[in-house]
């Protein structure tokens, strides 16, 4: 079943991530959840695939938040801005 929430999510960070020069678009898997791909255009190889998902038992399960494609939580779902401003650190291109 189509999952409205966790599409807003995606796209208020898809928003954020776009005002920081990265490319990002929702990816929607007939398998599986939707997540969001993103690339820095100037280091193609900088990728990194987030998810949106409720909180596991350890934390508050009412919450949901941003997932970093290892299985770890990056950020809550209610600050788009501050997920994004992780991504792009991580997806940053460092001159050599």
């Amino acid at each position: 079943m189509f999952d409205e929430r966790r599409l807003g999510y995606l796209e208020g960070l898809v928003r954020e991530l776009g005002e920081r020069g990265l490319v990002a678009r929702v990816v929607r898997s007939r398998s599986g959840p939707a997540f969001c791909r993103v690339v820095n255009p100037d280091a193609a190889s900088m990728s990194e695939n987030v998810m949106c998902a409720p909180a596991p038992d350890i934390l508050d399960q009412r919450s949901w938040y941003f997932w970093w494609s290892w299985g770890e939580p990056m950020h809550q779902v209610d600050d788009p801005c501050g997920a994004a401003v992780k991504v792009a650190r991580v997806l940053e291109a460092r001159g050599a």
